[in-house]
């Protein structure tokens, strides 16, 4: 009856997000959002374990409130036995916190949590009561500690921040450091026990990374200025507008030198923002001790030596993605850092995505290795994939991402794509671009579904509910959480679902949650036909367009038919999904000659007998009204980021 009780006030008790609203409630002083570890599951499942330690402390506390009741009851009627009765409360106190193991918090965390215990340490009295609602505020500050003691440790999330019309997001610098130190020490012992000569046969690490991601470091003591800010933070839009208005070439300003309009979503908004509200920042760069970096540079630096020698640098394909960056010349725009005011000094050096940069320092689980290849996420599943001129791949994460690859060819997209580059496969190697599609939210929308909603428990059941029925039955779902990326560029747009009868269920719902992926990827994809047209793109004998896909939600079966159905074109998933590693392994490979280019590319039917191809099985017909429909729903979600809370 408890647990129902607390599943009415607080939801359901997975899901943290209710929780942490109940307590910015109750602590209304934290004007600055929570943070909530969410850089994997990992550290969701962290916090859920500080919850149910929440959980259990209060079911101990309301046992110990339920057995003071009754004791008041037995001392109001047998008052010939008080100081027995009266060590009762005081043994139970004492029990509860052997079995609580609290962990060192620092700052204010440690402040509360001395004072929670504290108060379960006050020797008991005769004039120890309780009064009405005690326990669930002892439960609201359990889980307030709890969130800070599990925030101090792991990269964060940043729920809430709705500050300058945009979500904050934000990565704990260090503990992604830390991360990729576990990473590479399990990786190790794993390749060992399978019977692996790890000491004599590793040749180099190839190194791929989220990109956009901005971090700015101080270069004497090596520790982060703020925290990284993630590329799908929003809150530069004002930064961007007010760039917009005051450059003559508004959003599109940089678009010829750096292949990117000015949007939230790339590094040097970032840097802006981090430059005029951070003093840390402020000072460190007036001192020359900054240091910027997307993530690969950060870990690079931090592999080779930190404070002690560590390498500033950058890969090209990074580097594309900080919108400071001449992608004809591949060095840094000096026109667009004197126009944004971002000083040169703070900017690493660029490198190709396969050569020997450097080798791991002491301190590692492997030192002295080198680091031979270095590509952003995206690119290295174009080469995980081994995408040729005019072939394409789309990888479904958290967002998805479809690149083309385009060849020599530099083409300035005309119908709301990017022009970035696809790899650059050694310092003399001939540069590939790529036109790219960035679609904000894809999986994140079935994480929505089991977080916020609740209407699944994990993520691999969306497929089970969605077969539960055939169709959407009209229903359409444009998860513009936060904006619409391309082809549309409208950081107005906010999420909608229309199409709701009576009839509507929660398998309805799921089901256009998975196809909302899917057309995201086609409207990207149309516009990626337009700007390469036909001789732009690689087609097989049968005369068919392949889209090569990857990223974890490539498992859902019916996910990929959904996709292959509404493109017209086969679908092609890969034995193993994982080829963002692949290609960073390529890209080492290549610069150590574990193997040559020819290799990679040399298979002139790519599709191989493990590979799964998913053939559209619906008409024409039909996917043009499903296509329309869509149309329709995206406009509807136009203008709504004024919409009254």
């Amino acid at each position: 009856m408890i647990i129902k009780k607390m599943e009415r006030s607080f939801g359901r008790l997975e899901n943290p997000n209710n929780w942490i609203r109940e307590v910015n409630s109750i602590f209304p002083e934290n004007n600055i959002p929570i943070i909530l570890p969410s850089f994997s599951s990992q550290h969701h499942h962290r916090l859920e374990s500080f919850s149910h330690l929440s959980v259990f402390v209060f079911l101990g506390y309301s046992a110990l409130c339920i057995s003071q009741f009754f004791l008041s009851i037995s001392l109001s009627l047998q008052s010939s036995r008080p100081k027995q009765l009266q060590k009762c409360p005081r043994t139970s106190q004492r029990s509860l916190l052997h079995s609580i193991k609290v962990p060192p918090a620092p700052d204010s965390s440690s402040m509360i949590a001395k004072l929670v215990l504290s108060d379960l340490t006050r020797s008991s009295s005769p004039s120890f009561t309780l009064k009405p609602g005690i326990f669930f505020f002892f439960l609201y500050v359990c889980v307030y500690v709890c969130v800070r003691l599990c925030a101090n440790r792991s990269s964060v999330f940043v729920l809430d921040g709705l500050i300058d019309g945009g979500r904050w997001v934000e990565h704990d610098a260090m503990e992604i450091l830390e991360s990729v130190r576990v990473c590479m020490a399990k990786a190790v012992d794993k390749a060992t026990a399978d019977g692996h000569n790890v000491d004599g046969a590793l040749k180099a690490i190839g190194l791929t990374n989220q990109r956009e991601t901005t971090v700015l470091w101080s270069k004497s003591t090596g520790a982060p200025l703020y925290n990284a800010i993630v590329w799908m933070d929003a809150r530069t839009s004002s930064i961007c507008r007010k760039l917009e208005k005051d450059l003559s070439g508004g959003r599109t300003h940089f678009v010829q030198t750096c292949g990117l309009p000015i949007s939230t979503y790339f590094s040097a908004l970032k840097v802006l923002w981090l430059m005029e509200n951070v003093d840390a920042v402020k000072q460190a760069i007036e001192k020359g001790d900054a240091l910027f970096g997307t993530i690969d540079t950060w870990l690079i630096w931090n592999l080779t030596g930190g404070v002690k020698g560590g390498l500033h640098v950058t890969d090209v394909s990074n580097a594309s993605r900080t919108m400071l960056m001449n992608i004809k010349t591949l060095d840094w725009d000096k026109l667009t850092l004197e126009t944004l005011g971002i000083p040169a000094g703070i900017l690493p050096k660029i490198v190709s995505n396969s050569e020997i940069i450097g080798n791991v320092g002491k301190g590692w689980p492997v030192t002295g290795l080198p680091i031979a290849g270095c590509l952003g996420d995206q690119h290295a599943a174009m080469l995980g994939q081994a995408c040729r001129k005019g072939e394409a791949k789309s990888t479904y994460g958290t967002g998805a991402f479809i690149l083309l690859n385009t060849g020599e060819d530099v083409i300035q997209s005309k119908h709301g794509l990017l022009t970035t580059l696809a790899f650059k496969l050694g310092p003399k190697a001939p540069t590939n671009y790529a036109l790219e599609g960035s679609i904000a939210i894809a999986g994140a929308a079935v994480q929505w579904l089991r977080d916020s909603l609740g209407i699944i428990s994990s993520a691999s059941e969306i497929e089970e509910l969605a077969k539960q029925v055939e169709s959407t039955g009209g229903v359409y779902f444009v998860p513009a959480f936060n904006g619409l990326f391309a082809p549309w560029w409208r950081d107005d747009a906010r999420g909608v679902c229309i199409g709701i009868t009576r009839f509507t269920n929660k398998a309805h719902i799921a089901r256009a949650v998975l196809e909302s992926m899917c057309f995201q990827v086609k409207d990207v994809l149309e516009s990626m036909h337009k700007d390469a047209g036909e001789k732009g793109e690689h087609r097989n004998a049968k005369g068919e367009f392949l889209l090569r896909v990857d990223g974890g939600a490539t498992v859902n079966n019916l996910l990929m038919q959904s996709q292959a159905d509404l493109l017209g074109c086969p679908v092609v998933r890969p034995a193993d999904i994982e080829t963002t590693a692949l290609g960073a392994a390529y890209a080492a490979g290549l610069a150590v000659g574990v193997w040559k280019e020819e290799e990679i590319f040399a298979s002139e039917e790519k599709v191989k007998m493990t590979d799964t191809i998913f053939r559209p099985l619906i008409d024409e017909n039909l996917r043009k009204k499903k296509v329309d429909s869509w149309c329709k729903a995206v406009e509807r979600t136009f203008g709504l980021a004024d919409l009254s809370i």
